[in-house]
């Protein structure tokens, strides 16, 4: 940032000098050739030049130097406008290129976005048909997100993502190749008898002493992010089936919705919408038995909403402070796949989320994690 400024004002300042000895020039040759012109014409001109009212010299001089001025703030501003189009083209040669494999109502695809649209970075999507899942037949890894970075490396787990480009947004000596090697792949086999991929240190920013201090200047703040984190994948996701599902009807909703906003064939989504629906509705069931939950699985979703805004407390913005952390971002993306569904609109309704999940929508649709970005107006709706 320091280099940029000194460039910046190196180059503004030797236009500025060369704006000066150019009008200097100017403004000599005009009153020599105004002085060639006065003694050449003989006593008429020179009466007439002597016969100006007094102040008319004070006149004369206030025009050469408001000429000379715009001149010089000409010369100025294109300066700067070439200046700042040079910057912006170094900064997007030097940008990442990501390209997110996603489903849009993923909760885990949706928690990356959320990281992705806070921080401002670009990226393109790649919505993946969930039946034939052509779009990342490429890939060994089979699930979503998948986030490919620069068209070469591979970046699994939505966790793993975000860890390890926060990792580089922050530090400074590390590539992105040498940081996800801090996240090594595990398989094992889960308690149900399948394979399972896991990755180690996922909730881990890798970064020196100095640049751990720095984001988390308060005893507690790391280990606080890093259990909401994990809460959020382990616990806050698993109730979203469930009360999306809850009934019939919800189930059709809430497959209309994802035909919708997915990416299905014409017969694809009819059955998506009707055999999935149907299909869904009997899982959620399972899912209720296999983590427990209460007869009205509502009143596990305003239990687990409202234990996350009482560990924020009353003199907090955001988890974070007054930035959301990726604590915060992990729980606002996992909610956010409701919207639109009366699972969504019940939980503002009897939750205490509302004010925290407003706040969180302005910051990922203003880029606020962005400093470039941070003054943009805020356009989303307010508490």
């Amino acid at each position: 940032m320091a280099a940029v400024c000194s460039r910046g004002f190196g180059r503004i300042s030797s236009s500025f000098l060369r704006a000066s000895v150019v009008h200097r020039a100017d403004s000599v040759s005009y009153l020599l050739g105004f002085r060639r012109a006065y003694c050449s014409r003989g006593t008429g001109l020179r009466s007439r030049l002597l016969s100006v009212r007094p102040g008319g010299g004070r006149l004369f001089g206030c025009a050469l130097l408001l000429g000379g001025g715009l001149g010089w703030y000409q010369t100025m501003k294109v300066s700067v406008q070439q200046l700042m189009a040079e910057e912006d083209k170094k900064d997007s040669e030097g940008a990442l290129k990501l390209i997110l494999y996603q489903y849009k109502t993923c909760p885990f695809c949706s928690k990356v976005r959320a990281f992705l649209d806070y921080h401002g970075a670009p990226y393109e999507i790649v919505e993946v048909n969930p039946v034939m899942r052509q779009e990342i037949k490429w890939s060994t890894y089979r699930k979503v997100p998948i986030l490919m970075v620069n068209g070469e490396l591979q970046l699994n787990d939505s966790s793993v993502i975000i860890s390890s480009l926060k990792t580089l947004f922050i530090s400074k000596d590390k590539t992105l190749t040498e940081i996800i090697r801090c996240y090594p792949e595990m398989k094992s086999v889960n308690d149900r008898g399948k394979e399972v991929t896991e990755y180690n240190n996922k909730y881990w920013l890798m970064l020196s002493e100095a640049e751990t201090a720095a984001v988390y200047p308060h005893k507690g703040m790391q280990k606080e992010e890093m259990k909401w984190r994990q809460w959020a994948d382990d616990w806050l996701v698993h109730l979203i089936s469930p009360n999306v599902y809850r009934t019939t009807g919800e189930a059709l909703a809430s497959f209309d919705y994802i035909v919708r906003e997915g990416k299905f064939g014409t017969v694809e989504g009819f059955f998506a919408k009707y055999v999935g629906a149907a299909a869904m509705y009997i899982i959620s069931k399972r899912l209720k038995t296999r983590h427990n939950l209460q007869e009205d699985v509502r009143q596990d979703l305003y239990k687990a909403v409202n234990e996350w805004v009482a560990a924020i407390g009353r003199d907090r913005k955001f988890m974070g402070g007054n930035q959301p952390n990726l604590a915060d971002l992990a729980v606002f993306g996992v909610l956010r796949v409701m919207e639109g569904l009366q699972a969504f609109q019940d939980m503002m309704d009897n939750t205490k989320v509302k004010h925290w999940y407003r706040r969180m929508e302005r910051a990922a649709l203003n880029h606020e994690g962005h400093p470039l970005y941070a003054s943009k107006p805020r356009t989303s709706r307010e508490e």
